[in-house]
């Protein structure tokens, strides 16, 4: 990942609701959630929740399909992992970085 990817996925993050999605999204994987479900979900009218949801694809943190008439989202984990990389590629040359990588290891088992 670069810079520039790295800053439009942050800035994506930046948000409540936004970061509210991608959390909840990283809940319901593999399977995803309609649209719909997740502005219920989340209490945010529909066509609020559609910016929100365009913002995160265009930073390559969400991915869509369409299934009949509802299209599902679903957290891009492979993005996510890239940005974590990203922001601790120059870490973890000692004890510092240690319980960082620690609670990673637990977190991602």
């Amino acid at each position: 990942m670069d810079s520039i990817k790295a800053i439009e996925a942050l800035g994506a993050l930046a948000q409540n609701t936004r970061l509210e999605v991608f959390r909840l999204l990283v809940r319901h994987e593999p399977s995803g959630l309609p649209a719909g479900e997740i502005a219920r979900r989340l209490d945010v009218p529909q066509n609020t929740m559609s910016s929100h949801l365009n913002i995160l694809a265009r930073a390559d943190l969400v991915s869509s399909r369409r299934d009949s008439r509802m299209i599902i989202y679903r957290a891009n984990l492979a993005a996510m992992n890239g940005l974590v990389a990203f922001l601790l590629e120059n870490c973890c040359s000692g004890d510092d970085c240690a319980p960082l990588t620690n609670q990673l290891e637990r977190l991602c088992q």
